[in-house]
């Protein structure tokens, strides 16, 4: 039996491994197709090859831990551009200061004058537990 005609989409969502802090983004095309019987299904590819369902198992590609939180798109790489460029006031007279009410900037540059770079604890608002 023959298929019927493929609709594409595209999208991408960010990962966070919760277990190393690891954070990728990664975009798919997503082909809907139809058999002849009429039951529908779903190939995911990413860079044009074919890949698991990222919503089934997701796998962290760091330390291959299943405990991968996901989100749309662009969360890890405004997390990651935060950490390369953190915001910052000078206070009179006084050293830089994180900007108050800035959650980002608070976990980059944390009390004690130490930079944190684990992506999990800027993940951790995201958390839901």
């Amino acid at each position: 039996m023959s298929e019927s005609a493929v609709t594409t989409v595209h999208e991408a969502y960010a990962f966070a491994c919760m277990r190393c802090g690891y954070g990728w983004e990664q975009a798919y095309e997503i082909e809907h197709h139809v058999d002849g019987s009429d039951n529908a299904f779903v190939i995911y590819k990413a860079d044009g090859e074919r890949v698991p369902s990222p919503l089934s198992t997701p796998t962290c590609l760091n330390c291959d831990g299943h405990v991968v939180r996901i989100m749309r798109s662009g969360r890890v790489s405004t997390v990651q551009q935060a950490l390369r460029t953190p915001r910052r006031t000078r206070s009179a007279g006084g050293p830089a200061d994180v900007r108050a009410g800035d959650p980002v900037a608070a976990a980059v540059a944390p009390a004690g004058g130490g930079r944190h770079r684990q992506l999990s604890s800027l993940l951790r608002p995201f958390h839901r537990g």
